[in-house]
């Protein structure tokens, strides 16, 4: 059995959290539906992969074990095509599957970190978000809004278990990750995905909507950070990168360090997503906590972390061949 135990494990932040600890010489356990990816095979040794859905309680116990000492919570469905089109399985893993986990966590003694996100904050104008930054959120009927709830009813969970139950939490929220093995299906990996397949990158509305770009290295090093400290337990930090950048300057330079030449699509948001998608105009997160608590801080410029990304998915065919959705936004 592990001490440690992963749910989300096999996904792209997971992936590389499974590698850090496992780089430090910890056993961990992953519990996740999916397989991991192709350039990552979850073999014997330090690594135990247990087959599950987070809505399952009674599969979920068997990866959540008395000797578990810490619970990193990252299983999630996420991602703009997902929950335009899924709903329903948004609000049901990230809400259901989120109270077995604290449950189960609370039954044995785990600490519980929970994988949030920058999404909570809605589009809250009053910019940059601090962790006690309102929440300001458009209409339930637009599905836009079900990934930012269901995370935000996560955290009210989260907190209520700490508060009425004694479990032992912290929450970070993730400021827009990229890197390595990421899915398509964002505005970063899916400007790298498709420069390097020969196809101009896709630029909604004007591109002045800015976003603080995080590199995964940066976000997993502040995640065991959080896990393993004491000071943050029963508190919320944002995980980010304050450099505010425009995404269509993100793009430009994803073109000019892929060396691609190419001026990209430009779509109207409402247009190609619908009714059910409202972007939100700036995303900067106030790191000042995860500093003062921590000693935390992103290291790795967009420039750097870019570099690093594109020379991945160069070495990763697999990666480049995989789909793209539909629907995307970033």
């Amino acid at each position: 059995m592990s001490r440690i135990v992963i749910t989300g494990g096999c996904g792209f932040l997971g992936g590389h959290l499974v590698d850090r600890l496992v780089g430090q010489g910890t056993d961990v356990t992953v519990y996740d539906m999916a397989p991991p990816p192709p350039d990552r095979e979850i073999g014997p040794g330090r690594v135990r992969h247990v087959v599950g859905d987070v809505r399952d309680a009674g599969t979920l116990a068997s990866a959540i074990t008395a000797d578990t000492e810490i619970v990193y919570h990252l299983s999630a469905v996420v991602g703009v095509d997902r929950y335009l089109s899924r709903p329903l399985d948004v609000i049901d893993t990230n809400v259901m599957g989120t109270r077995n986990v604290l449950r189960r966590a609370l039954d044995v003694g785990a600490k519980v970190l929970l994988a949030s996100t920058s999404e909570v904050y809605g589009r809250n104008p009053a910019v940059p978000w601090s962790e006690g930054s309102d929440r300001v959120l458009g209409a339930t009927s637009a599905e836009r809004w079900s990934y930012s709830s269901s995370k935000a009813l996560a955290e009210h969970l989260t907190y209520a278990f700490m508060r009425q139950a004694g479990l032992r939490a912290t929450i970070v929220r993730y400021f827009n990750l990229y890197g390595p093995r990421q899915r398509p299906s964002y505005v970063i990996s899916r400007s790298v995905h498709r420069v390097l397949n020969g196809l101009p990158p896709i630029r909604y509305d004007d591109g002045r909507q800015t976003r603080c770009f995080t590199y995964v290295a940066d976000a997993v090093a502040g995640t065991v950070m959080a896990a393993e400290s004491g000071r943050a337990d029963g508190e919320c930090l944002n995980i980010g990168s304050d450099r505010e950048t425009p995404i269509g300057e993100a793009i430009d330079l994803v073109c000019r360090l892929a060396g691609a030449n190419a001026e990209p699509l430009a779509f109207d948001t409402a247009a190609r997503l619908g009714d059910g998608y409202e972007d939100v105009p700036r995303r900067i997160p106030d790191t000042a906590k995860a500093g003062r608590l921590l000693g935390w801080r992103c290291e790795t410029s967009l420039h750097d972390g870019l570099v690093k990304t594109i020379e991945w998915a160069r070495r990763s065919p697999w990666w480049r061949e995989s789909p793209v959705p539909d629907r995307q936004a970033g």
